[in-house]
């Protein structure tokens, strides 16, 4: 170490700093003139390049040993501030940016699976009162551009949100994916969403995969299964759901209420006799009845069956009771002193169980 000091004061012995001029104000900028005898170029066109000012001190070293250890120091300071910012940028690797967009620069997947009946239910309309709200959707959409139109996305999943933003007319938190995504990624990412939500009735489970299909993004119904990641057997259920012909469909009141069940049944009873269950399908259309009604009337079955009754329940104790007829109609009795006794949160919460099990029977 002493001998390398030597070396180098004998070696920076001549050198010093000039003295700074008082009257020479800081400067960042050095003018460099082009020759005169580039062809093409005017002696009075100079060029000026910028540089970063030095870093001067009023205490800086004088020797050259000292300048180098002040030197070594700046870079040390840089070579930390830069190791802080990789540990920052490593924080966010494999993140995908988000941001607010607007929900008209947005379209619909081409294996877009929401009917236009969703968007008129209670549970979309309690969706779009919590985003009005909070002032815009929490849990961001997912969307990819589209591939020659900047400035355009499409939806991969979060149609329901999308719509909501779009009713509403404020900006959707959209999550947007960068790389390389195929209509087979998309499809399996929006089914696995679907899936994780559970918010996707059958008829739009069943008409996602028939499009799939019929567009032969899959081949076959096992290789579909397989790649979704669901059993063959789920997939044929949901197909058969989609399969119905319109106007057995058309008897529902939306074709958001038929069930694996019921497409199982109808299936069954129009490979047996379509051309009976086709024509019980004209007088059942527009009655608007409920789905098991539906059902039975398609099948050609005795409706005058007994109505059926569900106790209505809170914290263990019976306060009233829902009955749903043979045609569909259910009526809700609550028990003298119900309203009274129970709060009104409570109360409610125990009729909407009891109705979630009527549907869930039809």
């Amino acid at each position: 170490m002493a001998s390398t000091r030597k070396r180098l004061e004998a070696l920076t012995a001549g050198l010093s700093i000039p003295e700074p001029t008082p009257a020479a104000a800081p400067t960042a900028h050095a003018i460099i003139a082009p020759p005169a005898s580039l062809p093409g170029v005017a002696a009075a066109h100079a060029v000026e390049t910028r540089f970063p000012p030095a870093q001067t001190s009023s205490l800086a070293p004088r020797t050259g040993p000292g300048q180098m250890l002040a030197f070594r120091g700046q870079m040390q300071a840089v070579e930390g501030e830069l190791a802080a910012l990789r540990d920052r940028l490593r924080q966010h690797d494999g993140s995908t940016p988000t941001r607010k967009l607007d929900p008209a620069i947005i379209r619909a997947s081409r294996w877009a699976n929401r009917h236009s009946a969703s968007f008129e239910t209670a549970e979309f309309a309690g969706l779009k009162a919590d985003i009005e709200q909070a002032g815009g959707n929490v849990q961001p959409i997912l969307v990819r551009p589209v591939a020659g139109e900047p400035g355009q996305y499409e939806l991969v999943f979060g149609h329901r949100r999308h719509r909501a933003c779009l009713d509403l007319g404020i900006p959707v938190l959209a999550a947007i994916w960068l790389d390389e995504l195929g209509d087979i990624e998309l499809f399996t990412a929006m089914d696995r969403e679907n899936r994780e939500r559970s918010d996707l009735s059958a008829y739009e489970q069943g008409v996602m995969y028939q499009r799939a299909l019929d567009e032969q993004l899959f081949p076959t119904q096992r290789q579909l299964a397989e790649k979704v990641g669901r059993s063959h057997t789920w997939v044929r259920k949901a197909l058969m759901v989609a399969q119905l012909p319109s106007a057995v469909v058309e008897c529902f009141r939306s074709p958001l209420e038929i069930q694996h069940r019921h497409a199982e049944q109808l299936n069954a009873a129009l490979d047996k006799d379509r051309r009976s269950v086709l024509k019980r399908a004209e007088k059942v259309r527009g009655l608007k009845l409920a789905p098991a009604a539906v059902v039975a009337r398609l099948l050609g079955l005795d409706v005058t069956a007994k109505p059926e009754k569900l106790a209505i329940q809170s914290d263990g104790k019976t306060v009233g009771a829902c009955v749903r007829a043979a045609d569909g109609t259910v009526t809700l009795t609550l028990l003298p002193g119900a309203v009274s006794e129970l709060a009104s949160d409570a109360l409610l919460k125990s009729m909407a169980e009891t109705l979630q099990k009527v549907r869930l029977l039809g």
